[in-house]
């Protein structure tokens, strides 16, 4: 049943429609696919049996004639979302053992329309991170590998946080995967691995039932294999929620329907500000082809400025780490998780705290609470949620001059596991191109566009207008089909 992994979520679709395989059948193939990939270390908890369960229920549904749009697809859901009834853990030790009571807005709405949950993806520690490699439940190694030395293995990142559902999808254990994006979390990990990553326009996709990391920036998103399978997910996974504050109560289109394949007279802006020193020689010439694949397709490159551009990231890891601080307040043994007992109810939670966060999480949380402080407040948050709102204008003038932007997605190719462990600022610099988008509310998308000389995936990002992910996806369409990427990861589950 392996040449089932082998479908895109349209075509697994398609087949379930004509019968050429059952839901239990799909299910079973994808269930054989994550455990034949575990030396991956993708997911945190497997959740075969109620895949089974909800496979059964899907084709009896067929049956019926009353299937969703989504039955029978078997997807990994990012260990973010709170699930009924699933540990849910963030990848941390603090939450070990927390059985939600309650189902995520987002994940609610992928089973009702008939996904099949093949288990908790694995992910950097409460969502922070650029690599996987922060979770308590051990780092994601992606299936890529590049060209190695002959006596070697070499073991890369997949990207973070959303690492274990990037890795999942590009495995081939799951036709799809839910992540989450803060500032590059779906972006990024599917750059490095070779797969499609769309964050929509903040507000898109309710935020509950996942765990906070910056509620100001956290945005729920599709991470799939093709640019249609992405547009098909995110129509499930979109909608207004009145649990959510912060959700925008706007009709949901039909996303797919936006691959007309047609760009002719678009303008895509060309940012000089993405510019930036270090920037691999190799991203920087994909981009220029990227510009010139949209450019033979019959849209208008135009350059355009982003003056505040090189603040975004000294902004995000201001206005990210004071939310966090504010976040994970919550998490002090008393409620849920861990607890660790103390002589004081002080010492408890202290006691608490520093053996259930990780040391990113524990250093997060120092920079947001000193930034938040008396004193400070002013001369670090204050002025940079100023910055913010200048960064946003950039965007809002860049958008009365082009229709989509184009850009890097990463810096760099996937990097090996352990190599940056000492130096979270370079750490950090892997947002550089997916921050400001993130800070502005913005869609992004990310498209698999080539591979380096060394063998690895090389993305290329779209941002869109707000709730404009239409146009990123018919953008994306082209740009996905120009380049033609089709390689597939060393390891394929089921075939190593």
């Amino acid at each position: 049943m392996s040449e089932l992994t082998q479908l895109t979520l349209a075509a697994a679709l398609k087949g379930l429609d004509r019968g050429d395989f059952t839901a239990a059948e799909l299910t079973e193939s994808h269930i054989a696919a994550v455990a034949a990939a575990r030396p991956l270390n993708a997911f945190i908890t497997e959740t075969f049996d109620r895949a089974r369960q909800q496979a059964t229920a899907s084709d009896a549904r067929r049956v019926q004639g009353t299937a969703g749009p989504l039955d029978g697809a078997p997807l990994a859901i990012k260990d973010l979302f709170c699930t009924e009834g699933v540990q849910t853990t963030a990848g941390s030790a603090i939450l070990k053992g927390f059985v939600p009571t309650y189902e995520s807005t987002v994940t609610a709405r992928l089973f009702r329309d008939g996904a099949v949950m093949l288990g908790k993806a694995n992910l950097d520690e409460f969502a922070m991170g650029s690599s996987n490699i922060t979770s308590h439940y051990g780092p994601v190694i992606s299936p890529w590998t590049g060209k190695a030395p002959a006596d070697a293995v070499r073991k890369l990142v997949p990207g973070g946080s959303s690492g274990g559902s990037a890795a999942a999808v590009a495995a081939r254990c799951a036709l799809g995967a839910t992540g989450t994006d803060t500032g590059g979390s779906i972006r990024q990990p599917a750059a490095f691995t070779g797969i499609v990553g769309l964050k929509p326009t903040y507000g898109r996709c309710s935020r509950w039932g996942i765990i906070a990391f910056a509620s100001s920036l956290d945005q729920a998103g599709p991470m799939t294999r093709t640019v249609e399978d992405a547009a098909i997910m995110l129509r499930s996974m979109a909608g207004y929620d009145p649990k959510d504050s912060t959700s925008v109560d706007r009709p949901v289109p039909d996303y797919a329907a936006a691959l007309t394949g047609d760009i002719r007279g678009l303008r895509v802006g060309i940012p000089a500000e993405y510019r930036v020193d270090g920037t691999d020689p190799e991203i920087a010439a994909l981009w220029q082809q990227g510009i010139d694949w949209l450019r033979a397709a019959g849209a208008e490159p135009v350059d355009i400025h982003l003056p505040h551009t090189k603040y975004a990231l000294p902004t995000y890891y201001i206005v990210a780490p004071a939310e966090c601080s504010s976040n994970l307040s919550r998490y002090d043994g008393v409620r849920f998780g861990v607890r660790v007992p103390g002589d004081s109810l002080a010492e408890m939670y202290e006691n608490t705290r520093a053996a259930g966060f990780g040391a990113e999480v524990r250093r997060r949380i120092l920079i947001g609470t000193y930034v938040l402080s008396a004193g400070y407040y002013d001369a670090y948050y204050l002025k940079a949620q100023k910055v913010r709102t200048r960064i946003a204008e950039d965007f809002r003038r860049a958008f009365e001059q082009c229709d989509v932007i184009l850009t890097p997605t990463a810096p760099s190719a996937a990097f090996a596991i352990g190599e940056r462990m000492d130096d979270p600022v370079t750490m950090y610099l892997n947002d550089v191109f997916t921050v400001p988008a993130s800070l502005a509310g913005l869609p992004g998308l990310s498209v698999p566009a080539g591979l380096s000389s060394k063998a690895l995936p090389l993305g290329l990002q779209l941002i869109g207008r707000p709730f404009d992910e239409e146009t990123l996806i018919r953008v994306g369409g082209v740009l996905e089909t120009a380049a033609g990427f089709h390689t597939r990861p060393p390891f394929i589950a089921g075939e190593v």
